[in-house]
């Protein structure tokens, strides 16, 4: 709808110069077009200007302004303009319905995109697991939100590069030293993968429960490994192939790839040369033996930058991969997608960055998400309260099983099939929602073929599919003509005529639920459709128009399910 809404802005602004002479018309559009409003009933209009911000400009009444203006203006963009109350309603036309169909169908996959990213490069890191741990459901926001931005991203032509900045240094790989030399087993982890060592984390917390000099211990295992400490070091790769192992599977599930999988220790030798232009600046200073950033001006806590035995920490590598990102792939954007229970350590080095004279740390975007609980009960891998990823897949993955031997016994590459309903049903089930909101998971809700999940949505496209490729096995050509002639067909297209500002605001809001909202109210206006407007015993242009509707619907749902991680089977 941008380019209605730019037309009717472009007709306000001017009736408005013209009739009072007031404002710049140049200028005025783009205000007004902002302005603009979609009208909770469109049997008002389908297109909304609000005229009462005007009023004291004008000097005028609201209702008296767009009594004004609407007798001004025409435009075959609009079957009709009227005054109501204090608003502009704007109806729009068979013409323009027909014009934006037709940009669907020349635009293909392109359609919805912008380009505003062409020549610019986005990193975005996300993901990031620890080694030695699990995906577990609170992984899921991280993965699927972050690459869902890179889909995003791409879509509005940026060049993406995807980084799985791993969790693989730090004082919890310490911790997995010490608890396998004390209780570990190496054929045990060889046949039971990273499951044996999560076992051995828990037990680890458990024991220091009752021992707290086991963290010291862990501490001076990390320090060890810090000073490429032979054995240490062995045994940390050695996790490293297990975990990777383990996520792999998970990320083909998603259908998700990284461009790099440089994780923390990568920067183990580029902390040293950051660390010295913050004492070349001034900033650093001692506390308790530990080096800090006093961030007491800017009114956030001190940035810790060393520990007191000069290990360093997450802000320390931080800093020092943000450095050699822009350094290697010369950023206009770097964004973090991690819980919103990080959002202090973002902010805190982030403005170190800047205080160590790097003017690019405005480039840097903290994307925060809430957390995901079971039932209410909050994960954590220590005490071993988690709900893996992989079990959840595989129960929903089996759920759809029984579902699809029900309704189609004989489809062809059922467990392919089974896996992208099952798998999309859960990431569908997690977008859906405001990022930074909490959430409860339920599998169930998440599975139903009806409402706002994930299975109604791919059902919707494959019906679509089913549709078309019979039309095709008719000889039936619906590339351009036809006729619409129903209140459901306008419907749908001025929902495909949404898409693009969806994405644009999904992109600058960094929020794929932009996107997963509006595959369900494209899903809701096509199947209305679909059960009003016969399309195969439908004659003519009608029959026509309808297939052109159908394959535009087909364009759009594929396009849009792709952005938030989903696959799309044409048979389910």
């Amino acid at each position: 709808m941008q380019k209605l809404k730019q037309t009717a802005a472009f007709l306000i602004a001017y009736a408005v110069k013209e009739i009072w002479d007031f404002g710049d018309p140049c200028v005025d559009v783009w205000k007004y077009k902002e302005m603009l409003e979609y009208p909770p009933d469109e049997n008002m209009g389908h297109l909304a200007f609000p005229c009462f911000k005007l009023s004291r400009d004008l000097r005028n009444a609201p209702p008296k302004i767009a009594a004004a203006i609407a007798e001004k203006i025409s435009d075959d963009a609009f079957e009709s303009i009227a005054a109501v109350g204090g608003y502009l309603n704007f109806k729009v036309s068979a013409n323009a319905l027909e014009n934006i169909l037709s940009e669907v169908e020349v635009k293909g996959d392109k359609y919805g995109s912008s380009g505003q990213g062409e020549g610019k490069t986005v990193v975005l890191d996300y993901s990031s697991p620890n080694i030695s741990k699990p995906f577990h459901i609170g992984h899921l926001g991280t993965t699927v939100i972050g690459h869902s931005l890179k889909l995003l991203h791409e879509f509005e032509g940026y060049k993406c590069i995807g980084v799985n900045h791993l969790g693989d240094w730090g004082t919890q790989n310490g911790k997995q030293i010490v608890a396998f030399k004390r209780w570990g087993d190496r054929e045990k982890v060889e046949r039971e993968g990273i499951d044996a060592l999560v076992e051995l984390y828990v037990k680890f917390h458990e024991e220091a429960e009752k021992d707290p000099s086991l963290n010291d211990e862990a501490r001076a295992e990390f320090k060890k490994l810090e000073d490429h400490d032979p054995e240490n070091i062995a045994l940390w790769k050695w996790f490293i192939d297990v975990s990777f192992k383990e996520y792999s599977v998970t990320y083909n599930q998603l259908g998700i790839t990284f461009d790099s999988y440089n994780g923390e220790s990568f920067y183990s030798d580029k902390m040293a040369p950051q660390i010295e232009v913050m004492r070349e600046k001034g900033l650093l200073k001692l506390d308790d033996g530990a080096s800090i950033v006093d961030l007491e001006e800017y009114g956030m806590p001190p940035c810790l930058i060393l520990k007191r035995d000069g290990t360093t920490l997450y802000p320390t590598r931080d800093i020092a991969a943000a450095v050699y990102r822009k350094n290697t792939y010369n950023f206009d954007k770097c964004i973090y997608v991690t819980s919103s229970g990080q959002s202090l350590h973002f902010a805190q080095w982030f403005k170190v960055v800047g205080l160590m004279g790097y003017d690019w740390n405005e480039d840097l975007v903290h994307v925060p998400y809430g957390t995901v609980s079971i039932g209410g009960a909050k994960l954590a891998t220590r005490t071993g309260n988690v709900v893996l990823l992989k079990d959840l897949f595989r129960q929903s993955i089996e759920k759809v099983h029984e579902v699809m031997r029900e309704k189609n016994p004989d489809l062809e590459n059922a467990d392919d099939v089974a896996e992208a309903v099952g798998v999309g049903a859960i990431v569908f089930n997690y977008l859906f929602n405001n990022r930074i909101k909490d959430m409860s998971f339920t599998l169930e809700s998440a599975l139903s073929f009806e409402g706002s999940t994930g299975p109604y949505a791919q059902y919707t496209f494959a019906r679509t599919c089913s549709i078309l490729e019979k039309a095709k096995s008719e000889g039936i050509s619906f590339t351009g003509g036809g006729k619409i002639t129903s209140a459901e067909e306008g419907d749908v297209i001025r929902c495909l005529a949404k898409f693009p500002e969806r994405v644009a605001a999904a992109v600058s809001e960094y929020e794929p639920s932009n996107i997963t909202r509006y595959i369900i109210d494209l899903c809701t206006a096509f199947n209305r459709f679909y059960h009003n407007c016969p399309i195969m015993t439908a004659e003519g242009e009608e029959k026509v128009m309808r297939l052109r509707i159908t394959a535009a619907v087909n364009t759009v749902l594929k396009s849009a399910l792709h952005l938030i991680c989903m696959r799309t089977p044409e048979k389910i």
